[in-house]
C-alpha cells in the first residue's frame, strides 16, 4: 500500500512540475512572441515550405509528368559553361579551384590494445590520434599516379577493374584513378559474401581487383571461382603488415602505394573518357535475385551532381564524415558532390564513429567528436536505431525528467511546425544529444529507402539538423528527387530534380490512378540524364525495365508514387510489395514493415501475407534487452534469450506490442501482424537474409522459415 502511495505521490509531484513549467512557458511565450516574429519571420519559412516546387508539363487520362520549377544553381551553371561532362574533367577542375583546401582525411591509429571490461573479458580497442589530410592538388596527384600505375601493369582503356574494398580514402582515389585513363569501376559491397564477389567478378570478366588488408584473405578462396583474377592491389592497414603469402604463383599480389610509386615515374599520358563513357558498372543490392550490374555513364553522374547541388545548400566551412559503403550509388554521388564544391570528408567506421563505438579505446574520442562534421549521409537503418537510442536513454531517466523531455518535445515540435526555431529549449536539452555527433551537424542527407516520418521528426528535432531525404535507385543514379530544404512536412522524398521527370503511370490493379483523390497516384517512372543505359549483360531485363521516349531515357521503377500540390513525391508503396488478403484489403508490406521498425522491441522484421487467408504474419528479430523487459513484465523470468524466442507467453505479448504501436502509426488494424516468430539470429548479409545495403531480401527470407510461416497459419 505504501509502494501504491509513494508512486502516486511521485506522479502527482511530477504532473504539478510541468504544469508549472507549462505556465512558464506560456507566460515567456507571450512576452517574447513579437521579439521571435521580427528576428525569425516565421510567415516566410511557411512560404518557402508551401512554394511549388514542380508543375505538370505532360497529363492525358493514363500518365502525368511533373518538372521541376527551380533554375540552375551557381555550381551546375558553372558545369555548363566549363563544358564539364566527365568525373575526370571535373577533378581536374576543381583541382584548380579548390587547391590547397583540405580533401580526404584518414584519422591515425596510434596503436591495437587490449582493454579489459568490467565483466573481465578482454577486447581489442583503437587508440586514436587526430586526422591526417591530403589537399585538391596532393589527391589529384595520387589519382593521376595510380591511373598511371595501372596502365604500367598493362591496363588499357575501356577495360573493367574491380573494387571491392570498405569505404576509405583510397576508395576514392583508386576509382578517379581508373577515370583518368577511362577504366569501368566495378563496384562491389564490402560485405558481400564469396558467392555474389566471384559473380560480379566473372560477369565483368576483370583481371584486376582493388581490395584491403582485411578483406585480401577471403581472396584465397575467391581465385578458385575466378580464374582470371591475374592481379590483386590492397589498400595497407596503418598498423598490420599484409600477409601476401599462400596465394597462386601466377596471381600479383601489390600494395597500393607501390601502384602509386609506380605511376610516378610512369610517363604514360592519361586517356580521357567521352560524356557516354562507361564510367561505373554499379552492383544492385540483390533484394529481388542476383545482383544486377547498373551501366552508370559519365554523363549520368555529372547529372545527378547537378542535381544535387541544385537542392542542397553548401557552407563554406561544411565537412563530411563518410562512413557508408562507396559501393552504394548515393554515398559515392554525395561524396563526389563533395569533391565538386570543396567540400572536405573525414573517413570513418561504424566501428570507430561515436566515442561509446566498439573499437574506440576509453579515454579516445570517436571520429565524429573528433572530426565535427556539419554534413552526414544515412540510410533509414541508421536513422531508425539512433532514433531507439535517444527513446532508452530518456526511458532510462527519472520520471520527472522523462516527463520534462517528452513535454520538450511536444513543445519543440509545435513551433517547429509553425515556422519557428526554439533557440533556448534547443541549447537546455536538445544541443546536448547532438554533441554525439561533434555538436555541428547541420544537415544529414538520407537515402536507400522511405525513412519513417516519426523518425524523420524525431531526428530532426532532438539533433537539431535538417533531414532532407533523396529519391532515386541506382539506375538512375540515385537523385532523382531531393527534398527541399524549407519543406517542412515529413515523410516526402522531394521534387523532381533539375535534369530529371518525374512520371505517375496509372496501376490499375493496385488502384493506383492519376485520377485518385487529393492527390494522383501510380508508378512512378523517371526519365531524364542521369538515367543509365541498362543492365550489363542483360538486354532482355533492360528493355522490360527502361525505354526510350522523345530522345529521352526513363526507367520503370516499380514504386508507387503520390505527387502532392506543390510537386512534392511521396512513395507510398511497392508493386512487388503489395498483398491482396482473402476480403479484399491490400496490404503493402514494404510500408507496414518500416512502421513496425520504430517499434522498441524490433530490431528487424520480415512481414508475410497469403492471399487465402485474412490476417498477415511476421517474421522478427526482437531487441534482446527489450524482449527481457517484456518478459519479466509477463512474469517470465529466468529465461535465456533463445527460451524467450520460443516462449508462447512472449510471442503473444510482442503482438500487443506491434498492435499498439502501429495504432500510433495508423495503420489498419488487418495490416499489423497477427501472429509473429521471434527468430534468434541476427540477420546478416552472410547469412543470405538481407543485401549488403540491409535490403531484406525477402524470398530467401520465406525460403529459410517456410516451416515457421505455416505454424504462424496453422495456429
Amino acid at each position: 500500500m505504501f509502494i501504491e502511495e509513494d508512486a502516486y505521490m511521485e506522479s502527482f509531484w511530477v504532473q504539478s512540475a510541468i504544469g508549472a513549467i507549462k505556465f512558464i512557458a506560456f507566460v515567456c511565450d507571450i512576452i517574447s512572441m513579437p521579439v521571435y516574429v521580427v528576428l525569425q519571420k516565421p510567415w516566410k519559412r511557411r512560404e518557402l515550405a508551401r512554394r511549388v516546387k514542380a508543375k505538370i508539363v505532360e497529363e492525358n487520362n493514363k500518365q502525368i509528368t511533373y518538372r521541376s520549377v527551380d533554375p540552375p544553381r551557381e555550381v551546375h551553371v558553372k558545369l555548363l559553361q566549363n563544358k564539364i561532362d566527365t568525373l575526370e574533367k571535373m577533378f581536374n577542375f576543381v583541382a584548380k579551384i579548390h587547391s590547397t583546401k583540405r580533401c580526404l582525411g584518414t584519422r591515425q591509429i596510434l596503436a591495437e590494445e587490449d582493454e579489459i571490461q568490467s565483466n573481465g573479458r578482454t577486447f581489442k580497442k583503437y587508440d586514436l590520434g587526430e586526422y591526417r589530410w591530403t589537399n585538391f592538388l596532393e589527391t589529384e596527384n595520387l589519382a593521376s599516379c595510380f591511373g598511371r600505375g595501372l596502365c604500367e601493369l598493362g591496363l588499357v582503356a575501356k577495360q573493367n577493374v574491380v573494387i571491392f574494398a570498405e569505404t576509405r580514402a583510397e576508395w576514392m582515389i583508386a576509382a578517379h584513378g581508373c577515370f583518368k585513363q577511362n577504366f569501368t569501376v566495378v563496384t562491389i559491397y564490402a560485405t558481400l559474401g564469396d558467392e555474389g564477389v566471384a559473380h560480379g567478378i566473372n560477369e565483368t570478366e576483370v583481371t584486376t581487383v582493388i581490395t584491403s588488408h582485411d578483406l585480401l584473405p577471403k581472396f584465397k578462396e575467391i581465385l578458385n571461382k575466378t580464374p582470371k583474377v591475374k592481379t590483386l592491389i590492397f589498400m595497407e592497414d596503418q598498423l598490420k603488415k599484409t600477409e601476401t603469402t599462400g596465394f597462386p604463383a601466377d596471381v600479383r599480389v601489390i600494395p597500393f602505394t607501390e601502384i602509386v610509386s609506380n605511376g610516378s615515374k610512369s610517363q604514360v599520358p592519361g586517356t580521357p573518357p567521352t560524356t557516354d563513357d562507361t564510367a561505373i558498372i554499379m552492383y544492385t543490392s540483390g533484394s529481388t535475385g542476383t545482383p544486377k550490374g547498373v551501366l552508370l555513364s559519365h554523363g549520368n553522374c555529372v547529372s545527378t551532381m547537378k542535381n544535387f547541388c541544385d537542392a542542397v545548400k553548401i557552407y563554406p566551412d561544411d565537412v563530411l564524415i563518410g562512413f557508408l559503403p562507396l559501393a552504394h550509388v548515393f554515398e559515392l554521388l554525395a561524396e563526389s558532390v563533395c569533391l565538386l564544391t570543396g567540400v572536405p570528408i573525414g573517413y570513418s567506421t561504424p566501428l570507430t564513429l561515436l566515442d561509446s563505438s566498439s573499437k574506440v579505446k576509453k579515454g579516445s574520442k570517436g571520429d565524429a567528436t573528433v572530426l565535427k562534421p556539419t554534413c552526414m549521409t544515412s540510410v533509414p537503418l541508421i536513422l531508425d536505431r539512433i532514433s531507439k537510442g535517444i527513446n532508452d536513454k530518456v526511458n532510462s531517466e527519472t520520471a520527472f525528467k522523462k516527463a520534462f523531455f517528452k513535454w520538450a518535445y511536444s513543445y519543440k515540435s509545435k513551433w517547429v511546425a509553425r515556422g519557428f526555431q526554439t533557440p533556448l529549449l534547443d541549447r537546455i536539452i536538445f544541443k546536448k544529444v547532438a554533441k554525439l555527433l561533434g555538436g555541428r551537424i547541420r544537415s544529414v542527407l538520407s537515402g536507400g529507402a522511405p525513412l519513417s516520418p516519426d523518425t524523420h521528426e524525431q531526428i530532426k528535432l532532438c539533433l537539431c539538423v535538417n533531414v532532407i531525404q533523396g529519391y532515386g535507385l541506382t539506375e538512375t543514379t540515385s537523385g532523382a528527387t531531393v527534398m527541399d530544404h524549407y519543406d517542412m512536412q515529413y515523410g516526402r522524398v522531394g521534387a523532381a530534380s533539375s535534369t530529371n521527370l518525374i512520371r505517375l503511370i496509372n496501376w490499375e490493379e493496385g488502384g493506383y490512378r492519376i485520377s485518385n483523390r487529393p492527390y494522383p497516384q501510380g508508378e512512378i517512372v523517371i526519365g531524364g540524364d542521369s538515367v543509365s543505359k541498362g543492365y550489363y549483360k542483360l538486354p532482355g531485363k533492360t528493355a522490360e525495365d527502361f525505354f526510350e521516349e522523345d530522345g529521352k531515357r526513363w526507367f520503370r521503377t516499380g514504386d508507387i508514387g503520390e505527387i502532392h500540390a506543390d510537386g512534392a513525391l511521396k512513395i507510398i508503396d511497392r508493386k512487388k510489395d503489395l498483398v491482396k488478403l482473402q476480403a479484399g484489403e491490400y496490404v503493402s508490406l514494404g510500408k507496414v514493415e518500416a512502421e513496425l521498425k520504430t517499434c522498441q522491441i524490433v530490431d528487424n522484421i520480415c512481414v508475410y501475407g497469403d492471399s487465402t487467408k485474412h490476417y498477415t504474419v511476421a517474421l522478427v528479430v526482437p531487441n534482446q534487452k527489450h524482449l527481457e523487459d517484456l518478459a519479466v513484465r509477463q512474469g517470465v523470468q529466468g529465461v535465456d534469450f533463445e527460451g524467450l524466442c520460443t516462449s508462447p507467453v512472449v510471442e503473444k505479448a510482442v503482438v500487443k506490442e506491434l498492435v499498439e504501436h502501429g495504432k500510433k502509426c495508423k495503420l489498419q488494424r488487418f495490416e499489423v501482424p497477427a501472429v509473429v516468430t521471434l527468430c534468434k539470429e541476427v540477420w546478416s548479409p552472410d547469412m543470405g537474409l538481407v543485401t549488403a545495403a540491409f535490403k531484406l531480401k525477402r524470398k530467401d527470407i520465406q525460403d529459410r522459415y517456410q516451416n515457421e510461416i505455416n505454424r504462424m497459419y496453422a495456429s
